[in-house]
């Protein structure tokens, strides 16, 4: 269960070990469902997700946490704008979020929960801190004094008195104290009732930053292993989640902080405000695989920026079709006999390094390495008829344990589908709900289309009819 992994709390690569094992305790920061996702989105979501399978490889449990910011001012003004309450207008985007996300072979987190579900948690969180002395309140609205905790800024490493407002730091025109303070609470009458709650502290709405604290306390505890997003959360998100959550229990919030780089494309951060973002259905449109998308988004380090190119995308996938051509020659061998030393060395090798790549802060590049240097040396004891059908069974095991982490290595006829995928997570959503019968019916759904399940100590197998 070796794993070195950079926490930016430090600025260090530690060893990582949960404070409860077996289970890991995970809050992945989400979208905020205004419009669909782009794959600069998706290249962090990819890495955690990596994370995720490698802490499962690891052979540790996951517990994770990926919320979904279904209010804030955007998304009002374009709801107000359609006609429509926060509900309907957020569905069609959750949708194709979920969407997305099994298109990326992302699994699915075990806790996807809503904002706008969560109104009474942030509300408690905001009377602890008032309780505290940590707040104050300005024209209705509640805000956190951050004079008030004295190590903020420990994340970021920024000066606090140089700090100014920048992206996403409430820029209201209300009397505050200090313009680095944040809002907890936000009172304004011109939204609409359908974006208001009652609270002890008045009608209004929650900050961004109250909602991924009082979430992840929630499902995770006041202190849990780790917490993920990109870069640009780290300051102010990340460093105003701390900040509330500390000062209201008096305990360190997240053990290790995990901030995955930009995904580039000319040079300049993809982003929604520039337009120069693609979405998956722009990138799949152009002929390309959601298997490449994913491939790409992993090949360089997480915490290394990544530029996108379409000859990029194109070399990931030949990369990979050089994998599924080696999976599929596996399938072909017809020879009896033991394995072989050299193929049980093969195995051993590309698997040894494969497992030092992962723990090494999770380098992907070079764990790609051990999944080439597997291809290339089967490749080369296929030629020599040196591979018996225990021999193959042998090299595709080590395969298929590397694509537990990666997700692509395997062909697709061995995948399942999107209608496939969507009714697994269903059933596992179900089970984890303790939702027996619709449990069930997702099975028989999943038997009726010829995938079978087996739940194991390991968790579920699946296997197509023969």
């Amino acid at each position: 269960m070796t794993l070195n992994l950079h926490n930016t709390l430090t600025g260090r690569i530690e060893p990582f070990a949960p404070a409860q094992p077996p289970e890991v305790r995970m809050y992945v920061c989400g979208l905020t469902v205004y419009g669909r996702g782009h794959i600069g989105n998706y290249r962090s979501m990819v890495a955690t997700d990596l994370l995720r399978r490698t802490l499962k490889y690891k052979g540790w449990q996951v517990k994770e946490v990926m919320n979904i910011t279904d209010v804030d001012d955007r998304i009002i003004a374009l709801a107000a704008e359609a006609g429509s309450d926060l509900r309907e207008f957020t569905a069609a985007h959750i949708k194709s979020f979920e969407e997305d996300l099994a298109t990326m072979r992302m699994e699915r987190p075990e806790v996807v929960p809503r904002a706008t579900e969560h109104i009474p948690e942030m509300i408690d969180l905001i009377g602890r801190l008032q309780e505290r002395g940590h707040t104050y309140t300005a024209d209705g609205s509640v805000y956190f004094r951050i004079a008030s905790f004295a190590e903020y800024g420990k994340l970021s490493r920024l000066d606090v008195s140089g700090m100014k407002a920048g992206a996403r730091v409430d820029t209201d025109k209300y009397d505050k104290e200090n313009a680095r303070d944040f809002v907890l609470w936000k009172a304004k009458a011109d939204d609409p009732a359908w974006a208001q709650w009652d609270a002890p502290f008045g009608r209004g709405r929650p900050g961004w930053h109250i909602e991924c604290s009082a979430m992840g306390m929630k499902y995770l505890g006041e202190t849990f292993d780790i917490h993920c997003g990109g870069v640009d959360l780290i300051f102010p998100h990340h460093e105003n989640e701390i900040a509330q959550s500390e000062a209201g229990t008096g305990k360190p919030f997240v053990r290790h902080w995990v901030h995955v780089e930009h995904l580039m494309v000319d040079g300049e951060t993809m982003s929604k405000s520039k337009g120069n973002f693609y979405t998956l259905p722009d990138v799949l449109a152009r002929g390309h695989s959601a298997e490449a998308i994913r491939y790409l988004l992993l090949q360089a380090h997480y915490r290394s920026q990544l530029n996108f190119t379409w000859e990029g995308l194109q070399h990931a996938a030949g990369a990979l079709e050089r994998i599924h051509g080696f999976a599929r020659r596996l399938s072909e061998v017809e020879g009896a006999g033991p394995a072989g030393d050299d193929v049980r060395a093969a195995a051993q090798k590309a698997s040894a390094e494969f497992d030092a790549a992962l723990g090494d802060d999770l380098n992907t590049p070079e764990a790609l390495a051990a999944v080439h240097l597997l291809v290339n040396e089967g490749n080369a004891l296929l030629a020599a008829g040196a591979v018996t059908v225990e021999g193959a069974a042998v090299l595709r095991k080590t395969l298929e344990e590397m694509d537990s982490v990666f997700a692509v290595l395997l062909p697709v006829e061995d995948r399942l589908s999107a209608e496939e995928q969507s009714l697994y997570d269903a059933r596992q959503g179900a089970r984890l709900r303790r939702d027996f019968s619709g449990a069930d019916a997702a099975r028989k759904q999943l038997e009726e289309i010829g995938i079978v399940l087996e739940d194991t100590p390991r968790g579920t197998r699946w296997r197509r009819k023969r």
